[in-house]
């Protein structure tokens, strides 16, 4: 295939849109973005043809690294692991500051910061475009939020999902607050709220006190994580609205704990001071089976010395990569899918310190893992302002 030029040929320019957009459906949001300004006819191409910012398939278009600040910033950093390079992005677009919480398809779930009551927003930081979910029937402080996609083999940019909203305070009956036992879910097919179950009261506590809004979804079960030392796990079961607790292993000696999924099983990832970082997955009997240990030198690099305390470690992961890190600067071990002999690889990305050559200050970050996309929220139906 011939090289595409950023000032196109007569032979590029008088192709047809929907085999020049067939062409561009390989490239990366970047370059595209690139080839979107090159001139009139692929400008035009770009706008008018949704095929361009379809990925022709997951090889070509893998996860893209975003990370957040987890202070109040306008901005975030996106890692593209085919150029192994990094974008500053503006989120000056979004009318106040938030917090991440999800991936969602090709856009990012986030909440917002200003309101004390959870508020949620969907965004595209690359087409710079957002949107206000309806609020929750339920005005709740401090819930946990999870995560449920479906239909992804349909429009794995946009596809249908569910939000569950569990945990927090609400105002109590006869005034003041309380810890909320009800689940709200949201639909984003008919872009409305309903209350689907309750939970006992303990879980409750945990879900608002102690743990984070990080969320895996696995055979029907949405899984949160405690934040705090012993860890555990706690799931709640979709169909049935059963709550369940599941242990850790080695709870009360890891220094991090993070859930992923692999191979379409729940998966924990943790640390030990003085030790590697371990890779367990949920088997049959709700029993961990280690799996995988992060490499000796790699993990040696990601904490800057012998110490190895694995303190502020975080993890976040999908089916096709999964990502240990520290601050924005701080580098990456990362252990990916080969698809080609079906098997994984340890590497190690180095953080983001510079951008064409001006300096980057390093931040705490949270990381999120998303397969970005050009494409407007017009064609995901359901965004409708």
């Amino acid at each position: 295939m011939q090289k595409l030029s950023l000032f196109p040929s007569t032979m590029w320019s008088g192709l047809p849109l929907d085999l020049l957009a067939n062409i561009f459906s390989f490239l990366s949001p970047d370059s595209l973005a690139r080839a979107r300004s090159a001139c009139k006819h692929w400008h035009e191409c770009v706008d008018t043809r949704p095929s361009c910012t379809e990925p022709i398939s997951s090889p070509c278009h893998p996860s893209w690294f975003i990370a957040l600040p987890l202070r109040a910033h306008k901005l975030c950093f996106a890692h593209n692991p085919l150029l192994d390079n990094w974008h500053r992005l503006s989120l000056e677009f979004l009318p106040e500051l938030v917090k991440s919480i999800s991936p969602v398809g090709s856009l990012l779930l986030l909440r917002s910061i200003s309101s004390v009551v959870l508020q949620l927003v969907i965004c595209n930081p690359f087409t710079c475009q957002f949107q206000y979910l309806p609020k929750p029937n339920i005005a709740r402080t401090n819930p946990a939020v999870g995560v449920v996609i479906q239909n992804t083999g349909q429009n794995s940019q946009f596809p249908d999902f569910m939000i569950y909203v569990a945990g927090g305070m609400s105002e109590a009956p006869k005034g003041g607050t309380m810890y909320e036992s009800k689940l709200e879910m949201y639909d984003s097919r008919n872009n409305s709220w309903r209350i689907v179950g309750s939970m006992p009261v303990e879980f409750s506590v945990r879900l608002t006190v102690w743990t984070q809004n990080e969320s895996v979804y696995s055979n029907g079960v949405l899984y949160w994580i405690t934040s705090a030392r012993a860890f555990s796990v706690m799931g709640f079961e979709i169909d049935s609205n059963i709550c369940r607790e599941l242990q850790v292993p080695m709870a009360d000696r890891l220094e991090f704990a993070s859930l992923t999924c692999r191979n379409g099983r729940l998966a924990l990832v943790g640390g030990i001071c003085g030790e590697d970082a371990c890779v367990w997955e949920l088997g049959d009997g709700d029993m961990w089976v280690l799996v995988e240990t992060v490499p000796n030198d790699l993990g040696i690099k990601l904490l800057g010395g012998c110490n190895r305390s694995w303190i502020n470690t975080k993890c976040v992961g999908n089916n096709e990569v999964m990502c240990l890190y520290k601050e924005l600067g701080s580098g990456m071990v990362i252990w990916r899918e080969i698809k080609e002999i079906n098997k994984r690889e340890w590497v190690w990305v180095e953080g983001c310190s510079s951008i064409r050559g001006k300096r980057v200050h390093n931040l705490p970050i949270k990381g999120l893992l998303l397969h970005p996309s050009l494409a407007p929220f017009a064609s995901y139906s359901n965004y409708t302002p």
